[in-house]
């Protein structure tokens, strides 16, 4: 279960994350993950703006590429030290007007917006630190307009923690728990994070009658790459190296992070 402690390190935590999100390895999941979200966009309609929601939306980034886009975006997040951070985001990037920031908490998404209103809802990074994942997908479903709406989660995938324990830091015992633990340890914020594999996903995803349309590994081996690589001079050819693994399933098994794409499923 997770504490109160778990949500204030958020509070405490938000210039980190940000920092965290300049780093090539910030950028290459955020990057990632929104060139997928892209691929399946909903059409425009005439007369009839399109509708994002961002839960956990963190310091904004995702949100103002959507505004870029032309969206009409909710940001939300329980800190308010995120949401400067994103309004000032939104500012500078000239898209303010296109954004709504909400301050509240992912598990009481249900209760912040209303049924059947978006085109685009985005939960990156967010599963790993609630109580009850199942009860937020239920919520976010709930909240897509139509089956044309898309829903986009990214989470820790347990593979990937087990390669880092052992490649990245040597450490066996630690690869070794990581085969059958449900929680790692969170290094930006400190605290358990919660792992899953990709059938747990499938699972939550079938049983809230979300229909998978897409799964992608994001950093598969960017984590792992020699410190001859410059991971930011080379930053170009890793996220295309990136992309394509990301899209091979046997590859898409042992990155950090899954990100599953969804709809809700026709009656």
């Amino acid at each position: 279960m997770l504490t109160k402690g778990d949500d204030e390190r958020f509070q405490s935590g938000a210039q980190d994350y940000a920092a965290y999100l300049e780093t090539p390895e910030g950028r290459l999941r955020a990057d990632l993950a929104f060139a997928s979200v892209q691929e399946f966009l909903p059409a425009r309609e005439a007369n009839r703006p399109l509708h994002a929601l961002d839960v956990g939306c963190g310091t904004g980034a995702a949100a103002v590429r959507l505004a870029g886009l032309g969206f009409q975006v909710t940001q939300l997040d329980s800190s308010k030290t995120m949401l400067d951070l994103a309004r000032r985001s939104a500012e500078q990037a000239a898209v303010a007007s296109r954004i709504t920031l909400m301050q509240g908490d992912a598990a009481q998404l249900a209760g912040l917006v209303d049924p059947a209103t978006f085109d685009v809802i985005l939960c990156h990074n967010v599963l790993e630190f609630v109580e009850d994942p199942a009860t937020v997908l239920r919520a976010a479903a709930r909240a897509l307009r139509d089956t044309s709406a898309i829903l986009s989660i990214v989470v820790r995938n347990q593979a990937g923690e087990v390669l880092k324990a052992a490649i990245q830091s040597g450490d066996l015992a630690a690869a070794e728990a990581n085969l059958i633990t449900q929680w790692a340890f969170e290094s930006l914020y400190g605290g358990r994070v919660r792992l899953f594999t990709p059938a747990n996903i499938r699972e939550i995803l079938n049983a809230e009658s979300l229909e998978l349309i897409a799964e992608r590994g994001v950093r598969v081996v960017a984590d792992y790459l020699p410190s001859g690589i410059s991971r930011a001079a080379d930053y170009v050819r890793i996220f295309e190296l990136e992309q394509a693994l990301g899209k091979r399933p046997e590859f898409a098994a042992i990155a950090r992070y899954t990100q599953c794409l969804a709809r809700l499923k026709v009656q």
